[in-house]
């Protein structure tokens, strides 16, 4: 099993940056993908992109190629979502979640493991 919890949420403004962190644990994670999810008010969650912990196969939906990138810290089993150039349409709950499957490690349905989520709104 394993246990993620988010962090770095916040207001920015829009231009800005964020970095968000996903701190894993559980004696398997280093066999799980890890990936970012978000969910806009009334809209389905969606994936921005993950990677795999061993390997580091990286995956990006379309919408976040140029914009975000994903990192992790193997010391600290933490995995990051930097976005750039946010604008009103990134304000969402940001989610990572954790997957056995590193070949379909880029369908959210594939996840069985979520954190709680982080609050990212971003003003005009």
């Amino acid at each position: 099993q394993v246990q993620l919890v988010e962090s770095g949420g916040g207001l920015v403004q829009a231009g800005g940056s964020l970095r968000l962190s996903c701190a894993a644990s559980g004696r398997t994670v280093s066999r799980h993908a890890v990936g970012w999810f978000r969910q806009a008010p009334g809209k389905e969650r969606e994936i921005v992109g993950a990677l795999t912990w061993s390997g580091g196969r990286i995956y990006y939906a379309d919408s976040a190629k140029g914009r975000c990138t994903i990192s992790k810290d193997n010391a600290k089993t933490t995995v990051y979502l930097q976005i750039d150039m946010l604008t009103p349409e990134d304000t969402a709950v940001y989610y990572c979640a954790a997957t056995l499957d590193l070949l379909r490690f880029h369908l959210k349905r594939q996840y069985q493991y979520w954190g709680q989520g982080t609050q990212v709104t971003v003003s005009s």
